[in-house]
């Protein structure tokens, strides 16, 4: 059983990581190039790793290969979160030195928000055992989703957050450096920055609908469902600057993460009849995720990437279409 104890000592060394990430390591804004985000996303997946061998140390085989599972399945549903991020960012134009300043901040909400979702996961899951049917079958329905959908559109200007939010704080036109919020004319305002922070976070409770029920279909273990999201969720930053700008190759990849999601559903739905081992669980997903990888690179996509923007005048906050096809 896991004590209190073990979830204070695991949040504060989260906390002690995170500040020295942002405090020392990234203290001052800069552009983060393709080796130092390969080499942070070798780091992330390193301290996951070393994590995992803890619990099988201190808990058990059984234990670790859920952490592993739930990892990996985490990990690769982020995949989404980045192409989210990359039409935000190329939007707003965000300048490239202040990209993992919002991300870091976006994170560190999600990390709070998957904390909540999952406490009441485990809740609904101990009081109401149906309800597992439920998220198996909402899995399933986000997997065939996902595997028809081609195109990845983000609408800001629809983000009932975003509508919400510029009813109490005007929104400056341009950016302030690094500030989430700035003075003009005497009146706190809020940057275009901050508004993308937002929109990051918003989009994140829509993809935690997916991952927090799918990590469940593999353990009801609360610590283990959340440490897998938060070694994911923090790995997700240096893999968004390591992969944005060849996510166009990997166009297969959403058929994958599709093919998971149902996986998970059908596991979640069959979970009373069939106790499918971690270790197969495991197989699976990584077999998923490496066959749609190798389709993509045996079967580039033609065409050219494209991308359309379609906008008005932002001060007359018209509709808002970012369309990339992957």
């Amino acid at each position: 059983m896991t004590t209190p104890l073990l979830w204070i000592g695991f949040s504060l060394i989260v906390l002690i990581v995170m500040s020295l990430d942002l405090g020392v390591f990234h203290r001052r804004a800069h552009v983060v190039r393709f080796r130092e985000a390969l080499a942070w996303t070798g780091v992330w997946i390193s301290l996951a790793l070393a994590f995992c061998v803890g619990i099988y140390y201190f808990k058990g085989a059984h234990p670790a290969l859920e952490f592993l599972t739930g990892y990996l399945i985490e990990y690769s549903l982020s995949m989404d979160n980045i192409f989210v991020f990359l039409l935000i960012f190329t939007y707003f134009r965000v300048p490239a030195q202040y990209q993992h300043r919002v991300l870091f901040w976006g994170i560190l909400g999600a990390l709070v928000m998957r904390a909540l979702f999952i406490a009441a996961g485990a809740a609904l899951l101990a009081r109401f055992h149906w309800i597992i049917y439920v998220f198996g079958l909402f899995l399933i329905y986000s997997g065939v989703k996902m595997g028809l959908q081609k195109d990845v559109e983000v609408h800001p200007e629809r983000n009932p957050v975003l509508r919400l939010f510029r009813r109490f704080m005007p929104v400056s036109e341009d950016f302030e450096g690094g500030k989430f919020f700035t003075w003009r004319a005497g009146r706190r305002v809020a940057t275009p920055l901050f508004v993308v922070l937002l929109l990051v976070e918003s989009s994140d409770v829509v993809f935690a609908c997916d991952s927090i029920p799918a990590i469940f279909a593999i353990t009801r273990d609360p610590f283990i469902v959340f440490t897998s999201n938060v070694f994911a969720i923090l790995g997700l930053r240096s893999l968004y600057f390591a992969l944005a700008g060849v996510m166009r190759m990997f166009h297969h990849l959403h058929y994958g993460l599709s093919a998971i999601l149902v996986f998970v559903g059908v596991k979640m739905l069959g979970s009373e009849v069939l106790h499918l081992p971690p270790s197969i669980a495991l197989g699976v997903v990584a077999a998923i995720l490496v066959l749609s990888i190798i389709a993509s690179i045996i079967w580039p996509k033609p065409e050219p990437p494209h991308v359309e923007v379609q906008h008005r005048a932002r001060e007359d906050h018209d509709d808002v279409t970012v369309k990339v096809d992957v």
